[in-house]
């Protein structure tokens, strides 16, 4: 009992410290928050602020050219809905197309729909610019929702892997009964992709929350820029940097991630388990 007693006690002081050890940069960026500007990064400034400037939230949210934060999350928000419902159908309509349906060269474009994933983001970044001037979509959210509605590789591997684990006897059951192609996705498939569909969704929400390069790209206008823009909006190359105010509303930014993560994590671990069962 006694043997047991102690593993038991160094299992969670090891855990437990490793869990410090991961959790210490938020825990940095929290208390950071509260800091001076001029003593973020002083040696000699303990992690507790000292003093507390609670000003720094107040003053980091009226935001930067007059222009609140409000607006730079309201602003994101809409894209990061809009994409993650682009996603959500396109991608669930093309993995069920791959997974169940037969058609000339379905392995060749299942080939080239993967080789897409090794593509570096530089290599389609000038090609894409300049489609998208020539559609005069710059200065807009067009060109960073409406490529969600067209499919993501990634998603569609997901969603192909798990449609696959589902019995094709259903699907069969239900061409006895009279369903199409349509009926046999939207009334069998679809509810059954749930936890898939919601993994897509939260990473979806994750990577567009924190995308910074594509609106830094196609975003020149400070009333549409995200919440990531405004952030670097803090930073000033010619005068002294607002830290306190940009780690303020880095924290405000890291709620809705940290609500989404805690409300649907068990989707996220039950969509790529499931997913990675067939091949």
């Amino acid at each position: 009992m006694r043997v047991k007693s102690v593993k038991w006690w160094a299992y969670h002081i090891l855990v437990g410290g490793f869990a410090i050890l991961m959790l210490y940069p938020i825990i940095w960026l929290i208390m950071s928050s509260f800091k001076e500007s001029t003593s973020v990064f002083t040696t000699a400034q303990s992690i507790i602020p000292h003093p507390w400037i609670w000003s720094n939230y107040s003053s980091g949210w009226h935001g930067i050219g007059g222009n609140s934060f409000g607006l730079f999350i309201k602003n994101t928000l809409v894209l990061v809905i809009t994409t993650m419902i682009g996603q959500m159908i396109s991608c669930s309509l093309i993995a069920f197309g791959f997974a169940r349906l037969e058609f000339k060269g379905k392995a060749f474009w299942f080939a080239l729909m993967m080789v897409t994933l090794m593509l570096p983001n530089e290599v389609v970044m000038v090609p894409q610019y300049i489609l998208f001037s020539k559609l005069g979509w710059l200065n807009s959210i067009k060109p960073l929702a409406i490529p969600a509605y067209f499919g993501q590789p990634f998603f569609i591997f997901l969603l192909v892997q798990f449609i696959r684990t589902i019995p094709r006897e259903l699907d069969e059951a239900a061409t006895i009964d009279g369903c199409n192609t349509f009926n046999i996705f939207f009334k069998i498939i679809l509810p059954l992709i749930k936890p898939a569909l919601a993994t897509t969704a939260i990473f979806s929400f994750y990577w567009t929350w924190d995308n910074l390069l594509g609106p830094v790209l196609y975003l020149n206008n400070p009333t549409k820029y995200t919440v990531s823009v405004a952030l670097n909006m803090f930073l000033s190359n010619e005068s002294v940097s607002n830290w306190g105010a940009m780690f303020a509303m880095s924290v405000v930014t890291l709620i809705p991630v940290l609500v989404i993560f805690f409300i649907f994590q068990r989707y996220v671990v039950e969509g790529i388990s499931t997913s990675g069962l067939k091949g």
